[in-house]
């Protein structure tokens, strides 16, 4: 289900090209529960949104721990499809040694390669998140907001909000 213009999406944008001066404003924090069924928090990077959709973009690597907790969870997809748009140094992040391992303070005798316009390596995954609901916090303006996704059969996702205390 897409939405031509959910209206949290414009909220976030703004935000974020007001923001783009601060270094760390694309980050946000990615929760899942674990095989142990306790949270696990991280923060990943905003990467934008799937093209005609709410779908919001975070890159990942596929051999991290969120990527099994996310195989348990129906509302999670990824896709292998966004290398390209990705730096070279982004890239190579993927040839590294698996994540949540012990560090190995000897480096790889070799460096990795990578062939520019290969496709995307095993270890690289777009994970393409669909909310249906999503709770804005502007802190300046003391304003906030819940909104809920109404499911409709065959259109578009229609959107509810209701402002709520901060």
């Amino acid at each position: 289900m897409g939405s031509a213009a959910a209206p949290w999406k414009s909220l976030l944008l703004s935000a974020l090209e007001s923001n783009a001066q601060i270094k760390h404003s694309r980050f946000l924090h990615l929760a899942t529960i674990g095989g142990n069924g306790r949270p696990s928090n991280r923060t990943v990077v905003f990467r934008g949104f799937e093209e005609g959709t709410d779908g919001i973009h975070i890159y990942t690597d596929s051999r991290s721990r969120k990527i099994e907790e996310l195989k348990a969870c129906p509302f999670a997809e990824k896709r292998a499809e966004a290398w390209s748009s990705i730096s070279l140094k982004s890239r190579m992040q993927y040839l590294g040694p698996s994540p949540n391992l012990p560090y190995i303070a000897e480096q790889p005798a070799k460096e990795p390669v990578l062939d520019p316009c290969s496709g995307p390596v095993d270890a690289f995954c777009l994970l393409v998140l669909d909310p249906d609901q999503v709770d804005y916090l502007n802190l300046k303006s003391e304003e906030r907001k819940l909104f809920k996704a109404i499911p409709c059969l065959g259109r578009e996702t229609l959107w509810e909000s209701e402002r709520i205390n901060p």
